[in-house]
């Protein structure tokens, strides 16, 4: 059921959100190469159409720290739950870590929602325990925003490999 209210959520805010882009393509000029904001000109015939569209900028395998994604990168591997230390969440958080890299990448899912932006940072790591604060960035005020909630993944880089180290995730408010 939460996963059919994703859905249907994002479907409304990808309708939303074309209907907002359209409206200001029509009240936008078109402007020249450079200027910084958006032509409605076609592309020129002379261009070959693509048959497929180009790929993004891979990574390495397991995944690199930064822009949080839906899926967790190929070649992670799920934390064992002895590992996992996840008491000091809301019980509806999302209780999913995963490393790659060797182990020095912790892949961690996150709680985001609206114009929210969840972020991770190993905030202490020692010989027994690496510490994972998670917080959700809250968009700008006076900002018209959806009611949804997503669940990325956030890569978090260590200075060492985890090992037998206990992940502790805390929510940060």
């Amino acid at each position: 059921m939460r996963y059919l209210t994703n859905v249907i959520g994002l479907g409304l805010i990808v309708v939303a959100v074309s209907a907002c882009g359209a409206q200001n393509q029509a009240a936008e000029p078109a402007a020249g190469p450079g200027s910084g904001t958006l032509s409605t000109v076609p592309p020129s015939p002379t261009a070959p159409p693509s048959s497929s569209p180009t790929p993004a900028p891979s990574s390495k395998p397991g995944g690199q720290p930064g822009a949080p994604r839906q899926e967790v990168p190929e070649g992670s591997t799920k934390l064992p739950d002895k590992q996992l230390d996840a008491s000091a969440l809301p019980a509806d958080y999302p209780r999913e870590v995963y490393t790659s890299n060797g182990g020095t990448i912790l892949n961690v899912r996150g709680q985001e929602g609206g114009c929210g932006h969840a972020t991770a940072e190993a905030a202490q790591q020692d010989g027994t325990r690496v510490t994972v604060n998670l917080t959700e960035l809250k968009g700008q005020t006076g900002q018209m925003c959806t009611m949804d909630i997503r669940h990325p993944v956030i890569s978090v880089a260590l200075s060492a490999p985890l090992g037998e180290r206990t992940v502790v995730l805390k929510q940060m408010r």
